[in-house]
């Protein structure tokens, strides 16, 4: 059970660290998902904030929290002894972040996700889907983690690669689903 808890500690790690880097790798990057965050708050949680809300613009405080979180997440998951921790609060964040996706897609929102910053592609069922398998993944690999069955440096090979596909497959769901649609 090792295996499963160190593919998913991969694959979440490299998942929110591809998020930080493409969130703060320029001016550009950070104001285009800075602008996007209002998307994702619902009008209820924008009334409990509003003295942070000025004519629809989010504060600098809340952009910069996300990647604070997520940079907190990639350091709980890098540590064996951190990482029951960083699971639950990889599952967390997600859990958050589908919560704002199912939002803006129900209020007809044409914002583009910026998760990673390499796409601008509009909100979609798809991001949803993501980030309910990467709460799978995150739920499977806390489960796992009890077990503490030890791993043979083979096998953990083996876990880290899997955990790389899982990421790359969640980190280019866009390119990908655009690759294999039908045309």
């Amino acid at each position: 059970m090792e295996y499963v808890t160190l593919a998913a500690r991969c694959a979440l790690g490299i998942v929110f660290l591809a998020a930080v880097v493409g969130k703060v790798r320029g001016r550009a990057a950070f104001e285009a998902f800075r602008r996007s965050v209002p998307a994702f708050v619902p009008a209820f949680v924008q009334a409990f904030i509003r003295a942070f809300i000025q004519a629809g613009r989010v504060p600098a405080a809340l952009p910069v929290t996300v990647v604070a979180v997520e940079s907190a997440t990639v350091v709980l998951l890098t540590a064996e002894s951190t990482a029951p921790a960083g699971l639950v609060l990889a599952g967390a964040v997600l859990l958050a972040f589908s919560s704002g996706i199912r939002y803006a897609l129900r209020s007809g929102s044409r914002a583009s996700c910026n998760c990673f910053s390499s796409s601008s592609a509009p909100l979609r069922r798809r991001h949803l889907v993501r980030n309910l398998g990467l709460i799978a993944v995150a739920g499977t690999g806390l489960a796992a983690s009890f077990a503490g069955t030890p791993a043979h440096p083979a096998g953990a090979v083996l876990a880290v690669a899997a955990g790389g596909l899982i990421a790359l497959l969640a980190i280019f769901t866009d390119d990908l689903t655009d690759l294999f649609a039908a045309h």
